[in-house]
Formats: C-alpha cells, sequence, structure tokens
C-alpha cells in the first residue's frame, strides 16, 4: 500500500510517500481502506517534532479518516467487514489502510459521505466539548472565537450560534473572515496588519460595550492571548485551544484577580481518556446536529494522496479555511 511516512522532522518536504505492506488488524482492531483522510494542525507540529507526544521513527502521520472495513480481528463486537466507518486511529491516517482499534471507530450514517466523516470527528468533538462542558456557554451570551476560519474555529461558531450565543468571529483576513460570516458570526474582527499594541483588545471592548466577551475560544495563543486577558468580561472564561501562532503565553494571574475570570484548558484526547461516557454523549449529540442540518464541516480543498505536500502547506502557509482532505479513492 501507499502511505505518507515521517522519517525525520522537519517541513512536509522531508516526509516520502512509500511502498509498504498492508497492516493487519491485530485484536480488537479492524482493518479499514480508507478513502479520505483529514488534515489538522497537529499532524504539522508533529513531523516536525514540535508536538506533545512524538511517535518513533518513522510513522505515518494522520488522526481521522473515513472508509470501510476490510477485514475484523476476533474479540472486535458491533462491525464487521463492509461497514461503512469514521476512524480516528491516532496516528496512520494518511495511508490506504490503516489497523484502527475499536475505540476509534464509528459508523458513517446513511446521509454522510466519506469527505464529510473524514472531517467531522476532531474539529467538532473539540469545539462541543469546550463550549458545553468547559465554558459551560449559556444563550446570550458573546462568545469570542480567534481563528475562526480554520477547522476548530469553523466548528466554534457554529456550534456557538446553535448554542444561543452572540458569536464575535476573529480571523487574519478577510477571507476568512468572510468565510465565518457564512458560518452564522454576528460580529468580525481581523486581526491581521495593524491589530497590535492592543488594537484587538479595543475592538472587542467595542462590540460588547466595553465589557469583554463572555466566553473567548482560543487556538492561537501568542499576543493575541495576551490581549484576550484583558477583553473577557467579568466571569469570563479563555479557552486554551492550542498554539497555532507558535508562542506559549503565560497568564497573569493579576488579570485573573481583576476580572474574576478563568483560564481553562481543552484537552480532548484527556476528557476522552478520563470521561468517556460523556464523550460518546457528546459525539452522539453532534451527529443528531448533523442529522438535522444544523451543522457540516465545510470541505474548501482536496488533494489526492500523492499531493500531500501541498495539502500540508496549506496550514504551513497559514491559508486554512475550514477543512482539508487527502482522498484516496472515490465512493
Amino acid at each position: 500500500m501507499l502511505a505518507v511516512r515521517c522519517h525525520s522532522h522537519g517541513p512536509p518536504e522531508n516526509l516520502s510517500l512509500d511502498d509498504i505492506d498492508k497492516p493487519s488488524a491485530g485484536e480488537k482492531e479492524a482493518l479499514v481502506e480508507i478513502y479520505a483522510a483529514s488534515l489538522n494542525f497537529p499532524d504539522g507540529l508533529q513531523i516536525r517534532g514540535k508536538y506533545q507526544f512524538q511517535p518513533d521513527m518513522p510513522f505515518i502521520p494522520g488522526s481521522e479518516a473515513a472508509g470501510i472495513i476490510r477485514e475484523v480481528s476476533a474479540g472486535l463486537a458491533g462491525f464487521q467487514a463492509g461497514d461503512r466507518v469514521m476512524a480516528t486511529p491516532g496516528l496512520g491516517a494518511f495511508a490506504e489502510f490503516a489497523a484502527v482499534p475499536a475505540r476509534g471507530l464509528r459508523k458513517i450514517p446513511d446521509n454522510m459521505d466519506f469527505p464529510t466523516a473524514a472531517a467531522f470527528p476532531m474539529v467538532y468533538t473539540t469545539s462541543y466539548y469546550a463550549l458545553k462542558q468547559r465554558a459551560q456557554l449559556q444563550s446570550g451570551e458573546t462568545l469570542l472565537v480567534l481563528g475562526a476560519g480554520g477547522g476548530v474555529g469553523m466548528a466554534a461558531v457554529e456550534l456557538g450560534k446553535i448554542m444561543g450565543a452572540r458569536v464575535i468571529a476573529a480571523a487574519g483576513s478577510e477571507e476568512k473572515l468572510a468565510f465565518a460570516q457564512k458560518l452564522g458570526a454576528d460580529e468580525l474582527v481581523n486581526y491581521g496588519d495593524g491589530c497590535g499594541d492592543g488594537e484587538f483588545k479595543e475592538k472587542v471592548k467595542e462590540l460588547t460595550g466595553g465589557a469583554g466577551a463572555d466566553v473567548i475560544y482560543d487556538p492561537v495563543g501568542g499576543d493575541l492571548f495576551d490581549q484576550c486577558c484583558r477583553c473577557i468580561n467579568w466571569n469570563g472564561r479563555l479557552l486554551v485551544i492550542g498554539f497555532t501562532s507558535g508562542r506559549i503565553p503565560a497568564y497573569k494571574a493579576n488579570l485573573a484577580l481583576l476580572k474574576g475570570s478563568s483560564m481553562v484548558g481543552v484537552f480532548l484526547g484527556r476528557f476522552r481518556q478520563e470521561e468517556p461516557e460523556t464523550y460518546e454523549r457528546n459525539f452522539r449529540e453532534l451527529l443528531d446536529m448533523y442529522g438535522q442540518g444544523k451543522i457540516k464541516p465545510l470541505i474548501t480543498q482536496r488533494y489526492p494522496l500523492r499531493d500531500y505536500v501541498s495539502a500540508f502547506n496549506v496550514f504551513t502557509e497559514r491559508r486554512a479555511l475550514g477543512k482539508v482532505i487527502l482522498e484516496m479513492k472515490s465512493e
């Protein structure tokens, strides 16, 4: 089978497309023929050696995909060959086949195609967990979403509107803001050039009558995080999703004291491990929302597996809008 592999840390150009043996399904695993896989920002960090968890070399990157089960091992209940499934193997999605453990398999609804299924799990479960459990977002509150043009930002804007919030979408270009507006954002803030020295903070305060946002969803970090600490409302919750800016910021305790605000971490992997029943309930609710037409990942760029470098560079060059997909096969 063909697989994208990382033999040494570095840019996407360091990766190679190798012809290797197809894996076998281990205990309580299924062998999935992959039709589509989704790229996420952490994939780019991992191939550079900058992610929290680094696998041994060589490894196949990619954490979410969709396809058809071709074989199941003994002990795997609830699935059989021929099932259409979402797959979250942790690693190994950027290949023609992957061995996926039972906890990483979920049947695809009949009304969902493979690219949509590949783009669905991580961004929606992350954003729903962040807004529902971590922020306890209430109807009528103001939600500020940074990185609103990207995958998790897209999901946060959609879910924030469903949960009854007034959503301020923030992004680094007019193109990304136009994308966020299509998702239902109420207000837009461009934090591109000319938004330094506290200007972003002032724009948010202006849109909130000086109060600041009740909940801030931040996958960016860096200087914007510093400004978010100063434009959060009393009893506000600042959600730490990630650090696409490259700088992990420090949280100033005096600001938390003065504003009665909280910094709240959002780590989906640990949540899934520690609270599996709540995770599963969230996932079921998200699939219900999809079935009702309330949410749908917007796929803006699709690449064949051989164009993996171009797909990765969408993130390297900060051009990602919604979801970016590698397609191995068509339905």
